[in-house]
């Protein structure tokens, strides 16, 4: 069993448990990309209770993973005492000075991801509230996270190869091409998406056909936000940016344009002129170009194996239209 994560990191957690606690059970948590998920049961002398311990085993993510999970830890604790549904820290090793890998261990919250096409202008609308809460959280000068850091240049954006479309592709590289806009700093998520939230409850299956939806209705509900290594401070439209990336590729592009919509209707605020609110969102979507593959994985892992690279290219595409249409560039 203690294979499953390794002899001295099997050692450092049972340093964390309680009197006369043990691990019991480690199950592989499927869904995750940057690093490896085991889903621990610890058994004591008061029952069982459920931890989860993430680990950094690809050299990339090995590399970097004292500053990312150490600024996953710094925010779990500051958001141990608000409203935002996260995991608490036990324990984390973040240059892996005592395991076999860098790792941080958790609790585990309850629910589970929900990628399926039914049911996800619902969650959508949970989503946008959810993140207009985290933008809220307070920080002072010694927990505010570190400033983001964008995810793409014009130098760096790929354009697919097999694009009937270059002149689009170009013209979008181009509005990227600048300064960024000024911007009201908040807290961000910033890899905010449904792959990084637990849902519990059923809705009533109501997705209204004007994209409103009835949210929470029959009783579902965000019971957690995972990931936290990128926490940073920055525009909520770059939040609301990935997010809306996301359900455009797992949905449709229709999905991604209103989720912006949604975070509005929520009591969100975004960039005051289209141009600006327009650069954030294209240099999220630019990033994934020429594919979405990468991200497509763990959602495939997750039941969606619809997503092929042709899907997923074709949504990206018609996505980054659709921004260029309703954003007031429509001449690409």
């Amino acid at each position: 069993m203690t294979e499953m994560i390794g002899e001295r990191t099997a050692a450092w957690v049972a340093d964390r448990l309680g009197r006369d606690e043990h691990i019991t059970e480690v199950t592989t948590l499927r869904g995750g990309w940057t690093s490896e998920m085991r889903r621990l049961t610890v058994t004591g002398p008061d029952g069982e209770r459920t931890l989860v311990l993430r680990s950094f085993v690809k050299p990339f993510f090995v590399q970097h993973a004292e500053g990312l999970l150490g600024r996953e830890a710094a925010i779990l604790r500051l958001l141990a005492p608000g409203g935002v549904p996260a995991a608490r820290l036990v324990a984390v090793d973040a240059a892996g000075a005592h395991g076999e890998h860098p790792s941080l261990l958790m609790t585990l919250l309850p629910g589970g991801v929900r990628l399926e096409p039914a049911g996800a202008r619902a969650r959508a609308d949970l989503a946008a509230r959810q993140l207009l809460e985290i933008h809220r959280t307070g920080v002072t000068d010694a927990t505010r996270p570190r400033d983001y850091q964008p995810w793409t240049a014009p130098e760096r954006v790929a354009v697919p190869p097999d694009t009937t479309r270059p002149a689009l592709w170009s013209r979008a590289v181009a509005l990227i091409d600048r300064h960024p806009p000024r911007y009201r700093p908040c807290f961000l998520h910033r890899d905010y998406h449904p792959g990084n939230l637990l849902y519990e409850g059923a809705a009533d299956g109501t997705d209204r056909a004007d994209g409103a939806g009835d949210a929470g209705d029959g009783g579902l509900r965000i019971s957690g936000v995972v990931d936290w290594v990128e926490t940073s401070w920055g525009p909520a439209d770059l939040d609301v940016a990935h997010c809306a990336t996301a359900h455009a590729l797992l949905y449709g592009p229709e999905h991604g344009l209103a989720f912006a919509d949604r975070y509005t209707a929520a009591g969100g605020t975004l960039a005051d002129d289209p141009a600006d609110h327009l650069y954030w969102r294209l240099l999220d979507a630019l990033a994934f170009a020429p594919d979405a593959e990468k991200v497509a994985v763990p959602w495939r892992e997750l039941g969606r194996t619809d997503l092929t690279p042709q899907v997923l290219g074709d949504r990206l595409e018609e996505y980054v239209a659709g921004l260029l249409d309703r954003y007031g560039d429509a001449g690409a």
